[in-house]
C-alpha cells in the first residue's frame, strides 16, 4: 500500500483549540492513525508514526462570518475550531450528550411552574403583605393597557426558556418516533440570545433596591426554583452543540466537485452544493451567496430604533403615585436617583444596560453599514470584533423593562402608593428589539467582500 505524508497546517496555542486549518498536503489511502506524537508547541506540526486502516476524513468548511474556505479535520473531545482569517468560532468539540441535555430540560420544565407563578420576593407595604412573581408583573402590564410591552417581557422570560426546554425534549422523543427535527434545529440556534432569565435576575435586585425606600423586603419561596431554572438554562445554552445535533440526525456525504464552488447555508452552517431546487441538502432552506436584503433590513431596523430611542429617553419610563403626588422618572433620572441614594454599582449597571449599550449599538451599526457602503478595506478585524461585542451585549438592554414589570407587581396600593409604566417603556422595548434584529439581519460577510486579495492575514 502506497503511503503518502499527511500534514495539517495547524497552530495550537492550547490543547483544546485549533486555529487556521489552511492546507492538507496529502491523504493516505485507507490508513488509520494509531500512534501520534504530541504536537510540538513551537512548530505546530502533527507527527505520525504508525498508520493503518482508514484515516478520519477532513471536510471543507466555510466561515459564516467572513466566508473563508478551509479544511476542517475531525475534532477531538472538547476541542474547538476557529476561522484562520477572522478568528470566529467555526465549530465546538463534542459537548454534552442529548440524554444529559434532556435531563436538564425535564428539570427546567418541572421547576418552571414554581419559578414563574409562585412569589419570588415579598414586601410589607402599609401593613399589607404583597407577593410578586414573574407572571403577575406581566399581567399588571397587560391590565394597564400595555399588552405589546408585556409580550416582550413574557417572551424573553417565559416563552423563550419554555421553548428551549421543550425543543430539547422534542429532539429526544422525536428521534425515537421518526419525527421531522429540522424546524426545531433551525430554531434552536436563533433562540439562544432571547433567553434572558439571568438579566431578569439582575432586574430583581434593582427592583428590590428601589422598593426598599417604601417597604420591607423578604425573599419569596420560589426564588430558589427560579435560581435553579436560570442555572440549568445557562448550562444548557453553554453545552448544547447544534452542529453536532445536525450531524447526528442528518449526516451528509462528503461534497464532490471543485472546493471553490462550495456554498455556505447560513441557516444550518452546512458547507456543500445546493440541490436541484437551490436548497441546502441538509435543512432544505434556499442557499444564497449573501443574506437576502441584508442591508435594506438592517438600515430599516437601525433607523426605526434610532427614532424610537429619542422618546424612550425623553419621556418618563416610570410613574410613582405617593400620597396623591405624581413623580415621574426618565431612564437617566432613574440612574441619577440610584446613584444619589448610594447604590453606585446598581446605578452603573442600569446606566450601561439602558443608556450606554443602546446608543453604542446604534453607533457601531451605523459605522459598519457605512463601511460596507463605501467598501472600506482597513480595520476589518476591528469591525468584526465590534459586531461580536454588540451581538453579545445587546440583550442586556431589556433590564429596564424587567425592573418595571417587577415594580408594577410590588407597588400597587391604588392612590395611596402605586407604580405604573410610563410611555417611554414601549418605545424603549421596541428600540431594543429592533437593534437585536438589526444585528441578526446584518450579513457580516459583506464587511469582508471589500477585500479581494484572499489573504488570510490582516493588520488593523
Amino acid at each position: 500500500m502506497a503511503l503518502k505524508t499527511l500534514a495539517y497546517n495547524v497552530c495550537l496555542p492550547t490543547q483544546n483549540t485549533f486555529f487556521a486549518y489552511s492546507s492538507l498536503t496529502a491523504v493516505a489511502n485507507q490508513a488509520t492513525l494509531t500512534v501520534i506524537n504530541a504536537l510540538s508547541a513551537n512548530s505546530g506540526i502533527m507527527k505520525i508514526r504508525t498508520l493503518s486502516g482508514p484515516l478520519p476524513q477532513p471536510r471543507y468548511q466555510r466561515c459564516n462570518e467572513c466566508d473563508t474556505l478551509f479544511i476542517l479535520p475531525e475534532l477531538l473531545n472538547r476541542q474547538s475550531a476557529y476561522c484562520p482569517r477572522c478568528n470566529a468560532q467555526v465549530e465546538k468539540g463534542h459537548e454534552w450528550s442529548l440524554t444529559r441535555l434532556t435531563s436538564l430540560a425535564v428539570a427546567m420544565l418541572l421547576l418552571m411552574p414554581f419559578a414563574f407563578f409562585q412569589p419570588l420576593i415579598s414586601i410589607r407595604l402599609l401593613g399589607t403583605r404583597i407577593d410578586a412573581n414573574l407572571m403577575e408583573g406581566i399581567w399588571q402590564m397587560t391590565q394597564q393597557g400595555h399588552p405589546i410591552t408585556a409580550s416582550m417581557v413574557a417572551f424573553c422570560t417565559i416563552g423563550a426558556p419554555v421553548t428551549l426546554a421543550g425543543s430539547i425534549l422534542y429532539l429526544y422523543l422525536g428521534e425515537r418516533l421518526g419525527m421531522n427535527l429540522k424546524p426545531v434545529l433551525l430554531m434552536l440556534d436563533r433562540l439562544k440570545e432571547w433567553v434572558m432569565l439571568d438579566i431578569y435576575l439582575i432586574g430583581m435586585a434593582v427592583a428590590c433596591i428601589k422598593v426598599k425606600e417604601y417597604a420591607d423586603i423578604n425573599v419569596g419561596m420560589a426564588l430558589v426554583a427560579y435560581l435553579a431554572v436560570t442555572v440549568l438554562a445557562t448550562l444548557t445554552l453553554i453545552h448544547i452543540n447544534v452542529e453536532q445535533l445536525w450531524q447526528r440526525f442528518y449526516p451528509q456525504p462528503k461534497a464532490k466537485g471543485p472546493p471553490s464552488t462550495l456554498q455556505l447555508c447560513l441557516s444550518c452552517n452546512f458547507t456543500g452544493h445546493a440541490d436541484a431546487r437551490g436548497r441546502c441538502p441538509r435543512c432544505h432552506v434556499v442557499i444564497r451567496p449573501r443574506r437576502r436584503q441584508s442591508l435594506q433590513k438592517t438600515w430599516a431596523a437601525l433607523i426605526a430604533s434610532t427614532v424610537l430611542l429619542l422618546p424612550a429617553n425623553l419621556l418618563p419610563i416610570s410613574v410613582i403615585y405617593a400620597n396623591g403626588q405624581r413623580m415621574e422618572d426618565t431612564i437617566f433620572s432613574g440612574v441619577v436617583s440610584l446613584a444619589s441614594s448610594g447604590n453606585m454599582p446598581i446605578a452603573a449597571i442600569v446606566f450601561i444596560a439602558s443608556v450606554l449599550v443602546p446608543f453604542t449599538k446604534v453607533i457601531v451599526l451605523l459605522t459598519l453599514l457605512l463601511s460596507i457602503h463605501f467598501k472600506t478595506q482597513h480595520s476589518l478585524k476591528t469591525r468584526i470584533r465590534l459586531l461580536r461585542v454588540i451581538t453579545w451585549i445587546g440583550r442586556w438592554s431589556m433590564l429596564d423593562l424587567f425592573v418595571i414589570s417587577l415594580m408594577m407587581s410590588l407597588v400597587n396600593r391604588d392612590q395611596l402608593l402605586s407604580f405604573t409604566m410610563g410611555p417611554a417603556a414601549f418605545y424603549f422595548g421596541a428600540a431594543v428589539i429592533l437593534t437585536l434584529l438589526a444585528v441578526h439581519w446584518l450579513d457580516s460577510r459583506l464587511i469582508w467582500d471589500a477585500h479581494a486579495t484572499g489573504n488570510a492575514e490582516y493588520t488593523d
